[in-house]
């Protein structure tokens, strides 16, 4: 894990209190993100609501908190679990490997063998569930075998990517929405998360199939042209990528038996590039995703609706009007999988 100045708030004392009285302990990540011990996610039960309403704020801070779990969890203790956040039940839409315990459609189970899980899943930043209006609310990730050489997760925060921005991006990305290639869903590339109401980045560097800028000094809109979108796109790329050595992005690798909660509106995320290495090269890595009910749309602004028919013409004239897979290839060099 790299090591850098954080540019995040510090643990709220008031929430490490109540965490504390509960019998468990919170402790922050440099730079992002929180550890936690003591909370047994194979209980049964979930804490308090006041322990997890202190947990999620701080989801919602750092960006993610990792459960340090002294025994395996069974799948139905993680899902349990990923249900104490956000719209509090599972959202589901993924495929199901032949490897799945019991089948279950509620895991996403990854892998860098195919025989044991999907191969090859998020190498470019992005957030879960962006083809749906509502988006996830938090993802879970249940690491079952971590690789030998490693293999783990980048996490970006998104509120402290934009604060790094110039000013002039703030302003331009503020008036610009993303249609997503897959459903036509459209979400603000700018946006005010509703728990710590920061202004944060929001980009899907792997299923976008169009941008729309509101015109800055009269009404209307237009697309991105070709050009426009993949310097968005490489921009959006190097700012999230700059947070390793800024203070606001991380390289986590896990250890057997983490468990990884994110607020999929606060970070974005990618896999590591060793994460898809052959097992030959890396050892083999497998990972349960877990994907919550979102509690609200992530709605556009500028009177624009949350749907376009992504399958028609362009309501805006010319410009990137990309439908279905990957989206606009924005890098003819980036390995894109959703």
């Amino acid at each position: 894990m790299n090591k850098q100045v954080s540019k995040q708030p510090p643990l709220d004392p008031s929430r490490v209190d109540t965490i504390e009285k509960f019998g468990g302990e919170i402790i922050a990540l440099d730079p992002l993100g929180a550890q936690v011990r003591g909370i047994d996610l194979s209980c049964g039960t979930a804490p308090p609501p006041e322990v997890v309403d202190a947990l999620e704020h701080e989801m919602a801070s750092r960006g993610f908190i990792v459960f340090k779990n002294e025994h395996p969890l069974e799948p139905d203790d993680f899902l349990r679990a990923s249900c104490w956040w956000g719209g509090r039940e599972l959202h589901s839409t993924h495929g199901v490997h032949p490897a799945t315990p019991g089948g279950n459609h509620h895991i996403f189970r990854l892998s860098n063998d195919r025989r044991h899980g999907i191969p090859g899943v998020g190498p470019q930043w992005h957030n879960d569930g962006s083809f749906n209006s509502d988006t996830f609310s938090h993802s879970g990730y249940h690491i079952i075998r971590p690789a030998e050489k490693g293999g783990g997760t980048y996490f970006a925060h998104q509120g402290a990517a934009y604060e790094a921005l110039p000013e002039e991006l703030k302003e331009r990305w503020s008036r610009l929405s993303s249609v997503n290639s897959a459903s036509g869903v459209v979400h603000p590339v700018v946006h005010e998360h509703p728990v710590s109401k920061a202004k944060c980045i929001w980009l899907h560097l792997g299923m976008t199939g169009a941008v729309i800028e509101k015109r800055p000094d009269e009404d209307g809109f237009r697309l991105l042209q070709a050009d426009e979108l993949a310097q968005l796109c490489h921009a959006y790329n190097d700012i999230l990528n700059a947070g390793l050595e800024n203070g606001y992005a991380l390289a986590y690798e896990y250890r057997e038996n983490d468990c990884v909660f994110i607020d999929n509106l606060a970070v974005a995320h990618r896999a590591a590039p060793e994460a898809h290495l052959p097992v030959e090269k890396q050892g083999l890595r497998i990972m349960h995703r877990s994907t919550v009910r979102g509690v609200q749309d992530l709605a556009p602004d500028f009177g624009l609706p949350q749907h376009l028919n992504i399958h028609g013409p362009s309501p805006f004239g010319d410009g990137v009007w990309q439908v279905g897979g990957t989206g606009f290839r924005w890098d003819e060099g980036a390995r894109l999988q959703n």
